[in-house]
């Protein structure tokens, strides 16, 4: 029941034939589940901020709305978060440098690829290499390799790895375009030769373009913030495994993202596949 300006509730009630003891009652109830539902989405928020760390409000709300059910929106997770003590607080930076160049954009799975590596350090094995491709247009770790060595071997194991998952029928003029900067693996005698011979066009980036591998290099952050940051693995075989584990099921298979409409990268692709398929069908028709 609405009660209109300059209306009395008494009056309210007793034109709508509703008792005050009843509408109080209703309020009351209403104001008690919202509370109730305030204590449950604390409780997720808190779980969900153990494991990932980083998430701000906007990633909370849509993991909570997308994966586990809920429907609320982002103000209320925000107000919550700064509440609890749950908010993110980054420290934005400017860019040094500048360039007007636009960096590619993907249209279809497969099209552009990017390949970076980071390095983490490992306890008693010193420092190891993480070499991974990601498919530009899905946000889909396509290959990888880990390594005690960051030779161009590794690097080519990496993509070798992604032409298996994605082309076993060969990559030869299907327009796939590999982006990497000028580091000495993928400007080497070696790795070129072998793309050429794949049939797959190299795109270095620029030395003034900080955005030009920027799709690579985000999704190499979110290695470090959701699983590298946060563990301290014993041996080479357990960061390895740990490293598998989560980027075929926490990653490619669950991790939601902003860009793709909340879903996760398979979900995004196996979506573009069906509407592909459906337009494929109306185009014989």
């Amino acid at each position: 029941m609405m009660v209109t300006k300059g209306q009395s509730i008494k009056g309210a009630c007793e034109t709508l034939g509703v008792s005050r003891s009843g509408y109080y009652g209703k309020k009351s109830a209403k104001k008690e589940s919202s509370s109730a539902l305030n204590r449950e989405l604390i409780a997720r928020l808190k779980k969900l901020r153990v494991k990932h760390p980083f998430w701000g409000y906007r990633r909370m709300t849509a993991w909570l709305n997308h994966r586990e059910g809920y429907s609320v929106n982002r103000k209320r997770i925000h107000r919550l978060m700064r509440e609890n003590g749950l908010l993110v607080l980054r420290k934005r930076c400017k860019a040094l440098r500048t360039s007007q160049r636009p960096k590619p954009r993907a249209t279809r799975p497969d099209q552009f690829w990017g390949i970076d590596m980071t390095k983490f350090m490992l306890p008693g094995f010193g420092w190891c290499y993480l070499i991974v491709v990601l498919d530009w247009y899905t946000k889909k770790i396509v290959g990888w390799k880990m390594s005690l060595r960051a030779r161009t071997r590794e690097w080519k194991e990496a993509l070798d790895l992604a032409l298996c998952e994605e082309f076993p029928w060969g990559a030869r003029d299907r327009g796939l375009r590999l982006i990497s900067d000028n580091g000495s693996q993928p400007t080497s005698v070696a790795f070129m030769r072998d793309t050429a011979l794949l049939g797959i066009e190299q795109i270095f980036c620029s030395y003034d373009n900080p955005k030009g591998n920027a799709e690579t290099e985000r999704v190499i952050r979110t290695i470090k913030e959701e699983l590298l940051w946060l563990n301290e693995f014993t041996s080479f075989e357990e960061a390895k495994d740990a490293i598998g584990d989560w980027i075929s099921e926490d990653y490619n298979r669950l991790y939601i993202h902003s860009a793709l409409g909340y879903q996760s990268p398979e979900e995004y692709r196996d979506q573009w596949e069906q509407r592909h398929a459906q337009e494929a069908v109306l185009a014989g028709c």
